[in-house]
């Protein structure tokens, strides 16, 4: 059950930007094992004044990077975070053109009881 947010400069086509989610939810599937049609995606864009980018850990970045924060049930292991870190990369690669050093993720745990996914309910905790 996660819920990721995607940001990006503004002006992509809506190919490209479908692509990433498409990888996203790709990669979800191959890495953590989230259910079929388990798409809960944001995607926002950002005008260039307000999207900033660094070279920070010795990754030369460029204006196509891509932040992605992933909300996550608490459960998941260190390993499976690292397969959706290098799945991601590897499908954002293939399509829609995303170079592996422009794909920044950011994984959030929280508790099976932090979740309501409708009807006022929390139904996981």
């Amino acid at each position: 059950m996660p819920i990721a947010h995607v940001h990006l400069r503004a002006g992509k086509p809506e190919a490209y930007r479908q692509a990433i989610l498409d990888g996203l939810y790709g990669a979800m599937r191959d890495a953590l094992a989230v259910p079929e049609d388990d798409r809960f995606m944001t995607l926002t864009e950002h005008p260039p004044a307000n999207f900033r980018h660094g070279t920070a850990y010795g990754v030369a970045r460029s204006a196509d990077t891509v932040y992605i924060d992933i909300t996550v049930f608490a459960s998941r292991t260190p390993d499976q975070k690292r397969a959706l870190f290098r799945r991601l990369a590897e499908r954002l690669a293939a399509d829609p053109g995303i170079r592996p050093e422009d794909v920044f993720v950011i994984v959030h745990d929280a508790p099976a009881e932090n979740w309501s996914v409708g009807n006022g309910l929390a139904q996981f905790g």
